[in-house]
């Protein structure tokens, strides 16, 4: 499934980890149903009192879906099939605090994660980029996830600028997406230590506060939601014109201006 789930029972801790390095830990369709199962296998497992969610082979934390997966599409303007939509731990009516451990690239669809996340911390090598509107799509699920921990006129920068600009993990962190830097390659083991921390103090408690503090922002989040599907089938490019897209950016192989 290129999904792996690492328990660590004397910590209360289990590590979720997209394993598709060789493709920037992109998600597939496979993979989004096998996180959904994770997500939802953890509200039966009290063995599993916190979790870290990272990509293997630090070169990316992952690039979003992968653009092999095919998604069929229905005809009505009032609603689309979206793979990623329930690939988070909250869509899936999970309330045990979790941690991103970012390396690498993070991008587009890889905010579905990082933003039902309680707290990112990354490497200094990580960067942050949405490229929807280089390709000509909307940028509406991921730019609503990401409004709710940066602010707007950062989150805007981001969505609005494609593919030209990148952002650095020093200023992610910042503009309080990332809540800690680590030299490269420390994320995880930083995320780690994080989650042994909380684990240690009483379960009900610390999902209580996971709900209180999701509660603040709820409303706001899902009326916003609820036009990100009308807004992505009104404004994104027919398939084939995104492909072309694509194609044209992988074969000019540009990267982004890394905003420091």
């Amino acid at each position: 499934m290129t999904v792996t789930v690492e328990r660590d029972e004397e910590t209360g801790v289990a590590v979720v980890t997209l394993d598709r390095a060789e493709r920037h830990n992109a998600i597939t369709l496979a993979m989004a149903r096998r996180l959904a199962e994770v997500w939802r296998g953890f509200r039966y497992d009290d063995t599993v009192r916190a979790i870290v969610v990272t990509g293997a082979g630090g070169r990316a934390f992952s690039t979003g879906v992968d653009r092999s997966a095919e998604v069929p599409q229905p005809a009505s303007p009032y609603t689309i099939d979206d793979p990623l939509l329930t690939i988070g731990p909250k869509a899936n009516d999970l309330w045990k605090p979790v941690i991103a451990a970012v390396e690498g690239m993070a991008c587009g669809g890889a905010f579905y994660l990082l933003g039902e996340a309680e707290f990112l911390i990354a490497g200094e090598g990580a960067e942050f980029f949405d490229p929807h509107t280089t390709y000509g799509m909307v940028s509406a699920f991921e730019t609503i996830q990401m409004a709710q921990r940066m602010p707007f006129g950062e989150v805007a920068r981001m969505a609005l600028t494609g593919t030209a600009e990148r952002i650095s993990a020093r200023r992610a962190y910042e503009t309080g997406l990332v809540s800690e830097l680590t030299p490269p390659g420390g994320a995880l083991a930083a995320a780690r230590g994080a989650a042994a921390e909380i684990a240690a103090c009483p379960t009900e408690a610390v999902q209580g506060t996971v709900r209180a503090l999701w509660s603040v922002k709820e409303a706001a989040r899902a009326q916003a939601l609820a036009h990100a599907p009308h807004l992505v089938t009104l404004g994104n490019l027919p398939p084939e014109r995104q492909a072309e897209l694509f194609a044209g950016r992988r074969r000019g192989r540009g990267k982004g201006f890394r905003r420091r």
